[in-house]
């Protein structure tokens, strides 16, 4: 039995080794979630459920929206919870309970088409949205509370991005595979419902079970109402930015995880191609994050963060190509972003991780529970409003629907839109978040406290946790 660790004070107690990486097994949820709707909702919708792609887009994208309203909440609520296994843990296992069953429910492709489809898909996927926030809030604020030390935190972090590359890699490749595997039927998506819900239930459930012996070190409280929320980030220019930054890139990537299918069916001419086109943009996010985290700690978490972000974008700029120049073309252009994607995933998670901290050492607050529960309610917006962009890409350029019985050919205008909003498109979101990255350095410089008032802030800290 890991010795009871929850009252502990003073120097840093390194964490169980369970506690870490079954925390991190909460980003096989956080990770496939994030990942499968985006990829394949849309294209399922419009494809396979013969839905319009304009109203496709409000049905993937306002149960996603909803996300900025309930997110804020649920960090409230679990603030000021008293129930038993502390103010995290039972909201972990609520959303466990509930996630997997409603995720798998959202492709059950019942027999309907058209707009009756979209209103089942959009119902089931605002309530599997809403189970989501109820883990997932919970689940970021966890490693700020667990520990104080910052290399503790980092190792907690490290097994958590590592299960989100595994997360992405697997439920990326996996799904479009069963989906696709019977020619793109009702039945195919079903059984793809079922196996991702059961990947999902296995991090919900491996997250809760495995943190029961974490400690609790550090208590942060979220403001009690989204406009008290909404004023301690318009109070904290850090933090602003880098939101309104990653916000922008996550955007750029929800419009590319959106694309993909389209991609791979209608410009590389097969709909299987998807699984080798997700596995040259994901495939890099494992090998190559030890790399990033390597260049983070020689010249700094946000010259990391410039290298990942242009990156991004020659990448993107470079897929435009593929339609004239190859598949080859694609494919390398693809696992360029695949690279970038990696920094992007864990470089701003340090920044956030940094930007916390030293709110707590300028203000000496514990806030981490608000700006988490905003910054979450931001990326999911982003990814889902990345496929509502998509969607209108593909209205604008007259995709036609159809259902997997009946397959049309797109016009020309389509195809066109198709290949520019899977490059260009995400290529200008991300070049456009730039300027948030260069305005979030300066702002934090300029909010660093003197050393002397760091360690008078410090000091109160400290005191008060002794209290």
């Amino acid at each position: 039995m890991p010795p009871d660790l929850r009252a502990t004070s003073g120097p840093a107690v390194p964490l169980p080794r369970r506690v870490r990486v079954g925390y991190g097994l909460g980003s096989l949820c956080t990770g496939t979630f994030a990942t499968v709707p985006g990829l394949i909702l849309l294209y399922y919708l419009t494809d396979v459920l013969a839905v319009p792609a304009a109203v496709a887009g409000f049905a993937v994208f306002l149960p996603k929206a909803w996300d900025v309203l309930v997110n804020p909440l649920v960090g409230a609520v679990s603030d000021r919870s008293r129930l038993r296994g502390g103010p995290r843990r039972p909201f972990l296992l609520i959303g466990a309970c509930t996630l997997p069953p409603l995720f798998a429910l959202v492709f059950a492709a019942p027999p309907l088409r058209g707009a009756a489809a979209a209103g089942y898909v959009a119902v089931l996927f605002l309530l599997a949205a809403t189970a989501y926030a109820v883990f997932q809030v919970p689940y970021v604020t966890l490693p700020a509370e667990m520990t104080e030390d910052a290399g503790e935190r980092g190792r907690v972090l490290g097994w958590r991005v590592g299960f989100l590359g595994v997360a992405i890699l697997l439920s990326g490749a996996l799904a479009p595979a069963i989906a696709h595997a019977g020619g793109d039927t009702p039945a195919g998506y079903r059984l793809m419902g079922v196996a991702v819900a059961g990947l999902i239930a296995v991090g919900m459930f491996g997250a809760w079970a495995a943190t029961k012996d974490a400690p609790t070190v550090a208590r942060s409280e979220a403001e009690p109402t989204l406009r008290a929320q909404l004023a301690a980030v318009r109070e904290h220019r850090p933090f602003r930015r880098l939101v309104a930054m990653w916000t922008l890139q996550a955007l750029a990537v929800g419009v590319m995880l959106a694309g993909v299918q389209y991609f791979a069916t209608y410009t590389l001419g097969s709909a299987t191609a998807v699984t080798p086109l997700f596995a040259a943009l994901i495939g890099p996010l494992v090998l190559v994050m030890p790399l990033w985290n390597r260049l983070s700690r020689r010249c700094g978490v946000r010259a990391a963060q410039w290298c990942a972000s242009l990156l991004f974008t020659a990448g993107s700029l470079l897929l435009a190509l593929a339609p004239v120049a190859g598949a080859g073309v694609g494919y390398g252009a693809v696992a360029v972003v695949g690279v970038a994607y990696a920094g992007l995933q864990l470089l701003p998670l340090n920044m956030l991780a940094e930007t916390l901290a030293a709110d707590v050492v300028r203000t000496g607050r514990r806030r981490a529970a608000t700006f988490t529960g905003l910054w979450t309610a931001a990326e999911t917006l982003a990814f889902a409003l990345g496929a509502g962009v998509f969607a209108l890409v593909l209205a604008v350029t007259g995709f036609r629907s159809s259902d997997a019985e009946h397959q049309v050919a797109q016009p020309e205008a389509a195809l066109t839109g198709i290949a520019l909003g899977m490059s260009l498109l995400p290529a200008l979101l991300a070049a456009a978040s730039l300027w948030p990255l260069h305005r979030y350095a300066e702002a934090a410089r300029e909010q660093e406290p003197a050393p002397e008032q760091a360690q008078e802030q410090e000091d109160g800290v400290e005191t008060e946790r002794a209290r």
